[in-house]
């Protein structure tokens, strides 16, 4: 597995939400990804916590991008593994969330895991 450098991906990842670029942040995933999350049964409207593929990933962040204009990420810290990073950030909601990043041997993530407070 190769890992970015985790300082070096966390700013561009948060930068990319920041400034509502999903092109950017998609840029950081393979195309059969795993993600994980318990908002997207909200946001798509179904009993799924995960989707499977970066085309499905863009149709959910499309969905939840437009349901939230103010939408800002304060990173708070990074933790690296050996083939993962986890990222803590603040949401705009002021809510704690962390996210964790599992990559392939290409460097894009093939796993992805998105928790929150």
């Amino acid at each position: 597995m190769a890992r970015p450098d985790a300082d070096s991906f966390a700013r561009e990842w948060v930068a990319a939400w920041n400034d509502h670029d999903l092109d950017g942040v998609l840029s950081h995933y393979a195309d059969g990804v795993v993600f994980h999350s318990p908002r997207i049964a909200q946001v798509l409207e179904t009993k799924e916590d995960f989707l499977t593929g970066k085309a499905a990933l863009r149709e959910y962040w499309h969905a939840a991008l437009a349901g939230a204009n103010d939408l800002f990420f304060e990173l708070d810290d990074v933790l690296a593994g050996s083939d993962a990073i986890t990222l803590l950030y603040t949401n705009h909601r002021g809510q704690s969330a962390a996210e964790t990043f599992i990559f392939d041997e290409d460097g894009e993530i093939c796993i992805a895991i998105a928790t929150y407070r």
